[in-house]
């Protein structure tokens, strides 16, 4: 297990660029399944989640060439579905949650799919039904086997239909798509995800042929196609990432560039932070956060306290509630966070009442932020990462702490964030990682 040994109170300095996106890549490295011909990729986080993701493909028999330390070409033209019945498989695609998308394009393209119960975060209820109700609407037959925890999907004639989901599930929207796109006949998705990440995906899968229509809505149509040939794309940059770096100079009151953010894709990032009073400058496609040494959150014109709470896109994404919390910690004023999503998210705060926080947990949801205002540092203590996002919560409070921390279980952020330790040593940051 890998350890961080953080020394806090340093500020930082410099530019930063974020990886690619990791939601996006797990999305279209799955879509390679759906044809023979070559596809290259560009931009792919070097990230244990993904790195898993790429292994199992290449179990799967999938040629792979990595090209550059981000690019990788994938061939699809001999793949061993008789792995899919592995204990080997069962094992290593239970370690990633987004392994559930690889179910959609075999299904579309062999007519078959197995996966184990998705692992990944523990941060509550994570139904997979829409992914499953979704196939069976397309003409295709789920089978779980309570036993074995497995899932089965069989359907050499699936034909296209009219669907509304019963929630915006993005994973389980990529996963329709995926399979509808090689559909007999039209299918019509309603309260479908449109994530950015999602219109990627469309607009990688109509590169290859498919015929897919109102991108960038809740309502999909995609005509179906018998064949679907290779392409190159490249992955947006993550725009988690992007808001962890924002929140990180604004906690450390240091200096910060963010490069190549791709600005119109980060829908009401940018704004939510600046409701909690913090500067940032768009320079061409950079951010630039000034230091700041404190940050005043704004009211509301009745006066009442500022709430902020997550939405399916494009509302604010959940992803990025536990830095925007962390955060709101050292603020000027109080702030009411509001997770809707996920009911477990917001237990590590803990933690951070142990660091000094002033923090109510309100209930599973919600939680009522008192700022500090950068009066009282937080104090330096040992923790241990609950899930991704908590933990580079826990890392960006550690390296605003009045001394050394240690943050266990660090193989958590790994999975989600690319050498965190090394891309923010380079900015001025303290951190020691102990294997």
């Amino acid at each position: 297990m890998s350890i961080f040994k953080v020394q806090g109170g340093v500020k930082l300095h410099g530019s930063i660029e974020p990886q690619g996106a990791k939601n996006e890549a797990l999305q279209v490295i799955c879509a390679v399944l759906l044809t023979p011909e070559e596809i290259i990729i560009e931009n792919i986080p070097n990230i244990r989640d993904v790195n898993i993701l790429i292994k199992l493909l290449e179990d799967l028999n999938v040629r792979i060439n990595k090209i550059n330390s981000s690019t990788y070409s994938f061939k699809a033209d001999n793949v061993n579905i008789k792995y899919l019945t592995s204990s080997k498989y069962k094992i290593q695609s239970s370690k990633i949650r987004g392994s559930i998308m690889m179910t959609g394009p075999l299904l579309a393209r062999f007519g078959k799919g197995y996966i184990p119960k998705p692992g990944g975060d523990k941060i509550g209820r994570r139904r997979v039904d829409t992914h499953f109700i979704g196939f069976e609407k397309l003409g295709a037959e789920f089978i779980y086997d309570k036993k074995e925890e497995f899932y089965r999907v069989y359907g050499d004639k699936l034909k296209g239909t009219n669907m509304h989901l019963d929630e915006a599930s993005v994973t389980g929207t990529a996963n329709i798509i995926m399979t509808a796109v090689m559909a007999s006949g039209k299918t019509t998705i309603y309260n479908a995800a449109c994530e950015p990440y999602i219109q990627q995906l469309c607009t990688m899968l109509n590169l290859m042929g498919a015929k897919i229509s109102g991108i960038g809505s809740n309502l999909l149509f995609i005509e179906g196609v018998k064949y679907l040939s290779g392409c190159k794309h490249k992955i947006l940059p993550d725009m988690i990432e992007i808001g962890s770096f924002i929140g990180l100079a604004a906690i450390t009151r240091s200096e910060l560039t963010i490069k190549n953010v791709s600005y119109n894709n980060l829908g009401l990032i940018p704004s939510v932070f600046k409701k909690l009073g913090i500067q940032m400058e768009k320079r061409g496609d950079d951010i630039f956060v000034p230091a700041q040494e404190e940050y005043q959150v704004v009211s509301y014109i009745d006066g009442s306290i500022l709430t902020i709470s997550d939405a399916p896109w494009p509302g604010f994404t959940p992803d990025l509630l536990s830095i925007i919390l962390v955060v709101a910690a050292q603020a000027n004023g109080s702030v009411l966070i509001h997770q809707k999503m996920f009911e477990s998210r917001l237990f590590f705060v803990d933690k951070l009442i142990d660091m000094g926080a002033q923090i109510i947990l309100c209930d599973p949801h919600r939680a009522t932020v008192i700022g500090l205002n950068h009066k009282t540092k937080f104090k330096a203590t040992t923790m241990s990462s609950p899930d991704i996002r908590a933990g580079v919560s826990l890392l960006l409070a550690a390296l605003a702490a009045d001394g050394e921390s240690i943050i266990n279980n660090v193989e958590q952020i790994d999975r989600g964030y690319q050498e965190i330790d090394k891309r923010l040593n380079a900015l001025g940051a303290k951190i020691t990682r102990l294997d």
